[in-house]
């Protein structure tokens, strides 16, 4: 495998490949030393703690180095340099490039400069492969990821996360709940696509409407930063939060995913209930991006 742009692009047999790659270095079956002598990439020109410290630990943790961008304002972007060439350069000193940027398509466009495989991290409202693959492994963890119920909460047009694992868990005769304010709901196109690959998705005013019914449930943030002002931001931000009671008579296998940072959208009370997997979900990006990391540079 070369590059990891999109979810897309990656075949169900080679999900379930990195899946159960994970699986075995997740149990400590995996060789520190993979990776001796090769070098990665950095580049974030969005903040990441997550992502961009999973990525670094596991690439340590099979024996690579890392090299890191730093902050944008510290490098020669600020001095106008295009991100065409800052892949250029880059990729003459690193045998794989980690990407983040603000901007759709922008790891795509990577792709197309770079002399060494580049993994999209998360580009503007895009794709987040690596957060799905991530997502998809917690989910499988607790249960068969084939034909089970999972809802969406929150905002579903610019949450990349959302559009990559919906995309992904076409491929498992899943059916989509959405749950969302007005004008947040799954851009067309994802529709669309879900449609083609046979998903059914069925769309809900309200979370009461449908959480017995759950095997998952996948919250996410009202994105400030994705918001062209603050009073549309403002103006939702506080339509919904799930609280212990909100997750009463949930289904025994039922669990709770969040990727993180969490603002008011989940109850610190429902940490300490056992369908609450979003911090052991935060923990599988690392088996999962020594997986991927293990895929494109072996």
């Amino acid at each position: 495998m070369d590059h990891i742009i999109s979810i897309k692009e990656v075949s169900r047999e080679e999900i379930d490949d990195i899946l159960d790659r994970a699986a075995a270095i997740d149990q400590g079956s995996f060789d520190p030393d993979a990776l001796e002598g090769k070098i990665l990439a950095v580049l974030f020109f969005e903040p990441s703690t997550r992502t961009q410290m999973s990525f670094t630990a596991a690439m340590q943790r099979l024996g690579g180095r890392v090299i890191n961008l730093g902050s944008v304002e510290a490098s020669s972007i600020a001095k106008g340099e295009t991100l065409a060439d800052t892949i250029r350069v880059v990729s003459g000193y690193a045998d794989a490039i980690v990407l983040r940027h603000p901007k759709e398509g922008a790891a795509l466009l990577a792709s197309e400069f770079s002399t060494v495989p580049v993994i999209n991290a998360g580009d503007g409202a895009g794709q987040h492969p690596s957060q799905t693959l991530l997502d998809l492994f917690t989910i499988r963890q607790s249960m068969p990821l084939e034909g089970i119920d999972v809802g969406f909460l929150g905002d579903l047009r610019y949450g990349r996360t959302t559009h990559s694992l919906a995309f992904a868990l076409s491929h498992y005769g899943v059916r989509i709940h959405t749950i969302t304010p007005q004008g947040l709901e799954l851009p067309p196109s994802l529709v669309y696509d879900l449609h083609e690959a046979g998903t059914e998705i069925v769309v809900h005013e309200h979370i009461d409407d449908i959480i017995p019914e759950l095997d998952v449930l996948y919250v996410t943030r009202i994105q400030r930063e994705r918001f062209p002002d603050p009073g549309s931001y403002a103006s939702i931000a506080s339509w919904y939060r799930v609280t212990p009671e909100v997750l009463s008579g949930v289904r025994d296998r039922f669990i709770l995913m969040h990727p993180l940072p969490r603002v008011d959208e989940i109850d610190p009370g429902v940490d300490s209930l056992p369908c609450a997997r979003y911090f052991e979900q935060a923990k599988n990006g690392v088996p999962i991006r020594m997986a991927m990391l293990q895929k494109v540079l072996q």
